[in-house]
């Protein structure tokens, strides 16, 4: 079974995705403070495909599901994957890369995925 590889840096498009996410959670402000400070740079923290699911309240979705079925494919085509970018809180907001932490979960629910964490308040 192909395994993952990771970048050491957030992809450039994963912070606009990450913005247009959380400005439905708490308004385009709120959100644009957000994703400044995910836009830092700062060490990556790493958590269990299965941990980031579980804390985030969300189901694993399909490997069937287009975009998990593309992430395993570049993940089999030896393709980096985008560190994912979360929002620490109650529940913890996946603020992208919801679907880099499912392809995960179907490669190995217990690999630990890279994460750019920061805390929903400053």
């Amino acid at each position: 079974m192909a395994t993952e590889h990771w970048k050491d840096e957030p992809e450039s498009q994963d912070f606009p995705a990450a913005e247009s996410y959380l400005s439905l959670l708490v308004g385009p402000d709120a959100a644009a403070k957000l994703v400044k400070r995910l836009r830092k740079k700062q060490s990556l923290k790493f958590y269990a495909a299965k941990d980031i699911l579980r804390a985030a309240n969300l189901p694993l979705l399909g490997s069937d599901d287009s975009e998990v079925a593309a992430d395993l494919k570049k993940v089999k085509a030896g393709e980096k994957l985008s560190p994912v970018l979360l929002v620490h809180g109650v529940p913890l907001w996946v603020a992208d890369g919801y679907h880099r932490i499912c392809a995960s979960y179907h490669l190995d629910e217990k690999i630990e995925v890279p994460c750019r964490i920061v805390l929903r308040r400053p």
